[in-house]
């Protein structure tokens, strides 16, 4: 019998790659998408959940399953404030991370970002270090946290910073000691999620920037 996975950020870049690939997985058997809005998918094993965030412990229920993979996130500028991207970014991941190891799940998986530091000067490389080690007390069997570059594809909404960044950072990277900091894009990050949730591995482990590019 194959696993069952749940999926928060299932609308986001990396998020719809990684259900469209888990729909594929031989050793998944069952989809459980998180979302606040319907998100129908065409392959049966799929199944959406509309939930309010802001009160995810009424949907406990729905946390048991085997692998958890969390790739929740916003912008500041969709959040309208810091403080509301801290409660998208932060609260609502650590909730769903709690909810599941509560309910016996076994393996976690977290879309971080490259350079997420508590100690950060950056709000969101702060917020994003700070559920990095907020999950870690947690009772999972295995945690993995992956901190990718630049991500590439094509997004519900527009940002400039990104398509900016898009264009300017892959000219940086051919310069040596660079190029580990290339642009990757959503459906390779997922690919290599689901990689790392079909092997063996460590309790806690880190995928950096070309780490998480499959080989």
């Amino acid at each position: 019998m194959g696993n069952t996975a749940i999926v928060i950020g299932a609308t986001g870049l990396v998020g719809r790659a990684l259900i469209d690939q888990l729909a594929d997985a031989d050793h998944i058997s069952k989809v459980i998408t998180l979302t606040r809005r319907p998100a129908e998918h065409s392959c049966s094993k799929v199944h959406n959940q509309v939930v309010e965030f802001e009160h995810l412990e009424d949907y406990a229920s729905l946390f048991r399953a085997d692998l958890l993979f969390s790739c929740l996130g916003t912008t500041r500028k969709q959040a309208g404030s810091i403080a509301a991207q801290r409660k998208v970014d932060l609260d609502y991941q650590y909730k769903a991370a709690q909810l599941a190891a509560n309910h016996g799940v076994r393996h976690y998986l977290l879309v971080s970002s490259s350079s997420a530091n508590i100690n950060s000067n950056n709000p969101y490389l702060q917020m994003k270090g700070e559920l990095e080690q907020r999950v870690q007390t947690l009772p999972f069997n295995r945690i993995s946290i992956f901190q990718p570059s630049l991500l590439l594809g094509q997004r519900v909404d527009f940002r400039m910073r990104e398509k900016l960044g898009s264009w300017i950072l892959p000219a940086l990277c051919i310069i040596p000691g660079l190029h580990r900091y290339r642009p990757i894009s959503g459906e390779q990050v997922a690919a290599k999620m689901i990689q790392v949730s079909q092997q063996p591995g460590q309790p806690l482990e880190w995928f950096r920037l070309d780490e998480i590019f499959i080989k």
